[in-house]
């Protein structure tokens, strides 16, 4: 019995870690740090795995991943608290000039910029493709406030400066059509115009 959950718990592992080390890397902005968080994710998850019902391990693992994340972001404001009494570091992210990569960076960074609550509803939502129930079960909350931290999350990306040009990932535009686009209203924009 033992040797089968944990011939289950490994190929489970070896076919979610690609998908969990995406999610982890929308979730925390750096490919090495979601592939930690990922590691120390499925690490407390094994400690609980023979408990877990077989039909939720994802529910499960996207849970302790999110929760992780988060308390990962309350260490890192003690850090960066201490940063300037701490030398400064000896590795320097080499700047990438390939215009894809660096889009993918700032929509990173601006998904960074985001609270915790608010970038995991916007990772589940739009890199899992997770509905608006299933985010809730994973964030353990009802699906009224899953579309709250979605609109609050989609205004704030709007507004960033790192997509000033307002364009997705998927470059499709985000916000309000411009006027004589063929989505843009056609119609009376205030009761005056009538």
């Amino acid at each position: 019995m033992k040797q089968d959950r944990h011939a289950e718990f490994a190929e489970y592992t070896a076919a979610a870690w690609p998908r969990l080390v995406r999610t982890a890397t929308l979730l925390t902005g750096d490919f090495h740090e979601a592939e930690d968080l990922v590691q120390t994710t499925l690490a407390k998850v094994w400690a609980h795995f023979h408990r877990i019902p077989r039909d939720e391990i994802d529910l499960y693992v996207r849970r302790a991943l999110i929760n992780n994340n988060i308390s990962r972001a309350r260490r890192r404001r003690v850090v960066h608290l201490l940063m300037p009494f701490l030398p400064e570091s000896a590795h320097r992210v080499q700047p990438d000039h390939t215009e894809a990569t660096e889009r993918r960076a700032d929509v990173l960074r601006a998904l960074t910029a985001l609270p915790a609550r608010q970038r995991a509803v916007v990772v589940l939502r739009y890199w899992e493709d997770l509905g608006d129930h299933d985010v809730a079960r994973v964030l353990n909350c009802s699906v009224g406030t899953v579309k709250t931290h979605t609109r609050r999350a989609l205004q704030t990306l709007r507004n960033q400066p790192l997509l000033a040009d307002g364009r997705t990932p998927h470059g499709t535009r985000t916000g309000t059509p411009s006027p004589g686009s063929p989505s843009a209203p056609t119609g009376p924009s205030s009761p005056g115009d009538l």
